[in-house]
């Protein structure tokens, strides 16, 4: 039985390429362990990004055969995309290996650090990012697990979405999505907000109250949504956007084109980046950051230089006078948020979404076509392409067709083009000079590809 890291020295990942296991992977590889792991994606001959990046961490990488596993494994990680029905899950069985889920394995590693654990339906990933980089820049050489690549780390060669530091902090992305957010026991619980995405909001209240009830130290939340601030426990510690109930509160937020300006407690900040989603966000990592002892103007300085992450609100350049901007928006309320922060740069918006799953997309139908219909200004579009399908047993009931036609009942403009392939040449006529092209879409392996290519062929 594994009850502590310490319980385990050579470790085996199903599904390693996958972002969430990935990263844990290479987290315990910087601690001393073992780590060798499998995907789906890994073919003979087949040159894979994620496996070179992987194995140059030392981390070895095996097709998904089982003969990664073998009576030395200690401990086997499974993402809960991976069905007990896969080979290698019944070759750990058979050698009577402990079978782990990734969150029960976080959970573990955040029981050896001091955990900052970053939860709500939207901006884990950035907040995190953020957060990490502040108490980098103060010195406190902090670890991170994350959803999402960091740009600072990408551009060592690196994955980006886990780093290994000296001291005692570790930030890690608490997921609401599959359950794992009560898991955690940190000693700083962060809620940035809480919309519809997975769950009913019912369900998503009780998941966050045993996150609440599960923090042994500092709780903040967003007091400027309300799901959320319904949770607070101070509001003192809590963070919000122009909301004077808040003890850290942006105000005087302007944007000019990439850049962004707001005050916290009268200190200035300013950052490259669009939106008040991410000046909401940086509030939260602000107000964590100065409640453990980091200065305002610490923040100030480290957020100035902040890069950004891998997909979100991605500048990919500006062509023939037309933005190209990707980002990993998915759900109805990061799909309005990402439409509204482009609005600034030009006088007209133009998106594109890739919807991902049938599932998600029937539960979510009424709150994507309300969403979206309310970002999109008169002279804005949104077009879309059909569903991305990663497999399995999906009933294929709904369409991306159905999300337009519903948006487009509500006076917006709106289209369908099925195959992403044929969406440059139809829309091209529309691409003109003071114009964003705002790509959106996630879970898709294949997209960040058919972004750049897009931005390419423009």
């Amino acid at each position: 039985m594994i009850k502590d890291i310490s319980d385990f020295d050579n470790v085996f990942f199903i599904g390693v390429a996958g972002v969430g296991m990935s990263a844990i992977a290479q987290y315990l590889k910087g601690i001393g362990k073992n780590v060798s792991g499998s995907d789906r994606y890994f073919h003979p001959d087949e040159y894979n990004k994620t496996k070179e990046q992987l194995e140059q961490e030392g981390i070895k990488c095996f097709l998904q055969d089982g003969t990664g596993i073998t009576e030395k494994t200690e401990l086997v990680v499974v993402s809960t995309a991976i069905e007990d029905t896969v080979y290698e899950v019944q070759k750990a069985k058979e050698l009577q290996i402990p079978l782990i889920k990734r969150s029960e394995l976080l959970a573990l590693i955040a029981k050896s650090k001091k955990t900052i654990a970053v939860a709500g339906t939207s901006g884990k990933s950035t907040t995190s990012a953020m957060l990490y980089q502040i108490l980098l820049d103060a010195q406190y050489e902090p670890s991170i697990i994350s959803g999402a690549g960091l740009t600072n780390i990408i551009k060592q060669g690196k994955i980006g979405n886990a780093a290994v530091g000296k001291g005692e902090w570790l930030i890690i992305e608490a997921d609401e999505s599959d359950g794992s957010v009560v898991q955690y026991e940190p000693e700083i619980g962060l809620l940035l907000n809480v919309d519809k995405d997975h769950q009913e909001i019912e369900e998503l209240i009780d998941l966050f109250t045993i996150f609440k009830n599960n923090t042994k130290g500092l709780f903040v939340v967003n007091q400027s949504n309300t799901l959320a601030k319904s949770l607070s426990e101070n509001r003192e510690n809590d963070f919000g956007f122009e909301n004077k109930e808040a003890g850290f509160s942006a105000e005087n937020f302007h944007q000019e084109g990439l850049s962004l300006s707001f005050e916290v407690l009268n200190e200035n900040f300013q950052m490259n980046s669009l939106g008040q989603h991410s000046v909401e966000n940086a509030t939260a990592a602000i107000a964590v950051a100065n409640q453990i002892g980091i200065a305002l103007k610490t923040c100030a300085e480290s957020l100035a230089r902040y890069e950004g992450i891998y997909r979100r609100h991605q500048i990919l350049g500006q062509k023939n006078g037309v933005w190209v901007i990707d980002d990993y928006a998915h759900n109805p309320a990061k799909c309005a948020a990402s439409i509204k922060a482009c609005q600034p740069l030009a006088e007209k918006v133009i998106a594109w979404f890739q919807p991902h799953g049938y599932g998600p997309t029937r539960f979510l139908k009424d709150d994507f076509i309300e969403e979206i219909s309310n970002a999109l200004r008169p002279q804005d579009e949104i077009w879309m392409s059909e569903i991305f399908y990663a497999g399995g047993t999906a009933v294929k009931d709904i369409s991306a067709n159905d999300l337009v036609e519903g948006i487009k009942a509500t006076g917006k403009k709106a289209h369908f083009v099925e195959d992403r392939n044929h969406l440059l040449e139809t829309l091209r006529p529309e691409l003109n000079s003071g114009t964003v092209l705002l790509l959106m879409g996630a879970r898709d392996p294949g997209l960040e590809e058919f972004c750049k290519g897009l931005y390419e062929k423009l």
